[in-house]
């Protein structure tokens, strides 16, 4: 049997009330062990339902059988919506006849960068960076699609965490296929959910065509290193190509913590604790303070979004470990900037000296759709600590930063405009995109047909 199937039989049997959340947990983990074994079959033997309940569990999974799900009314601006904590619906409730395995193979087959699943529009994808039906011929999704597909992947905590907070994040996995990191929302017509494709395989710094900088930051062993950038940029895969390279050359112990785990790290080198949260801690405040009481060499933040993470990834990155961490801001400037405004007035004289000793680099990037329509291409900026940076933090004169960057390319380091200028004259983008992103843009007007 599939996984998917015993999930599917699990969780109908918690929600009709026949098995306990105890009960549930045991199931998933017996099975694992025995993924041939039919969940029917296994709470059979556990005499955990009878033989009566068996039989009505077999019947809900035929699809004649198979009571459809109350749709979800659409059509005014504030309705009443379904609970996902419902009863089996029919394979016929799903888009195209399709379940969300067969769904989610599609936009992998296509290599999208993600699917989407929402009420009163087709199942969509994200192929080179825009939207797209995910297949021909498919219609909009109705509220009653969109829950059934919902039910189908969600354990009963997670049902239950998503009726409570109208909104989950988690990360999904089909082995043989992918790792997805997953969102599912409600809103006014009813459930959506969005799947972010992560490829089980961590690609590398050199398949990734990283430039040698990169790996020159990851050799610290103590000391604050910055991944950033926009939504969907790419930073998780640039992160998982710096963390696979400390694993693959150093004698340490990592420490992720993210929210979802998305990438899936195999030890060569090194020992590698991958947490959660909200899975396995409460915040990334309460993971990176734990952390530190655990023999930590790098640890990996997957995002510093308060003043609580950030204040703990400066002191850790003080205090003999490396560090390395992501943000949502454009280029090193900004991002030194959101560090520093996230304190109180009265410290940030005390926090910028702190900064300009424990930063290493600050690497910001964007994707952008190659000229040839065949996928996309990084632009980084690329900024390392120098006397002179160092100088500009500790001065609060972050605008100036620029300068550096642009006299320090013996070093390293790049300007995003710089970057950008190398990938028009190189053929990848074209002009009119690399202007969309640019800062100087007059650099690139006379580019522009």
């Amino acid at each position: 049997m599939t996984p998917e199937h015993n999930e599917y039989v699990l969780s109908t049997a918690y929600h009709s009330g026949w098995i306990t959340l105890e009960q549930y947990h045991s199931a998933v983990a017996a099975l694992q062990a025995r993924p041939h074994l039919s969940a029917i079959d296994f709470l059979l033997e556990q005499t955990i339902i009878s033989p009566e309940q068996a039989e009505g569990l077999r019947q809900s999974l035929a699809p004649a059988a198979a009571p459809a799900v109350e749709a979800v009314a659409v059509q005014a601006d504030e309705v009443p919506v379904a609970s996902p904590r419902v009863e089996v619906v029919a394979d016929n409730e799903f888009p195209g006849g399709m379940g969300i395995t067969e769904l989610l193979r599609l936009g992998f087959d296509a290599g999208a960068s993600d699917i989407h699943l929402g009420v009163g529009v087709p199942a969509l994808m994200r192929l080179n960076g825009t939207l797209q039906p995910l297949y021909h011929g498919g219609e909009p999704l109705t509220s009653t699609q969109t829950l059934a597909l919902i039910r189908t992947f969600l354990n009963p905590l997670q049902l239950e965490t998503l009726e409570k907070n109208k909104g989950l994040d988690f990360s999904y996995e089909i082995p043989g296929m992918a790792r997805f990191r997953a969102n599912v929302i409600q809103q006014r017509k009813g459930y959506d959910a969005v799947f972010r494709i992560i490829n089980t395989k961590v690609r590398t710094m050199d398949e990734l065509g990283l430039p040698e900088q990169l790996k020159v930051l990851t050799e610290y062993h103590n000391g604050l290193v910055l991944v950033t950038g926009a939504v969907g940029c790419g930073k998780s895969t640039t992160l998982a190509a710096m963390v696979q390279e400390v694993n693959k050359h150093r004698k340490d112990h990592i420490i992720t913590l993210e929210d979802p785990i998305e990438y899936v790290f195999v030890p060569e080198g090194c020992q590698i604790t991958q947490r959660e949260v909200h899975a396995h801690t409460e915040s990334f405040g309460a993971a990176l303070r734990a952390s530190l009481r655990e023999d930590p060499d790098v640890i990996v933040v997957g995002e510093m979004r308060d003043l609580e993470t950030i204040s703990l990834a400066i002191t850790a990155s003080e205090t003999g470990h490396l560090v390395i961490a992501t943000l949502h801001t454009s280029n090193a400037a900004r991002t030194l900037d959101r560090v520093l405004d996230a304190f109180p007035v009265e410290q940030q004289g005390q926090i910028r000296t702190m900064v300009s000793e424990s930063l290493r680099g600050i690497v910001s990037q964007q994707l952008i759709p190659r000229a040839d329509g065949q996928g996309r291409v990084v632009a980084l900026e690329i900024m390392v600590n120098t006397p002179a940076v160092a100088n500009l933090i500790r001065e609060a004169k972050t605008y100036m930063l620029p300068g550096v960057i642009q006299v320090g390319k013996k070093l390293g380091m790049k300007l995003m405009d710089d970057s950008l200028m190398e990938l028009v004259q190189q053929g990848l983008i074209t002009p009119h995109e690399a202007f969309d992103r640019a800062e100087q843009k007059k650099m690139f007007e006379p580019l522009l047909t």
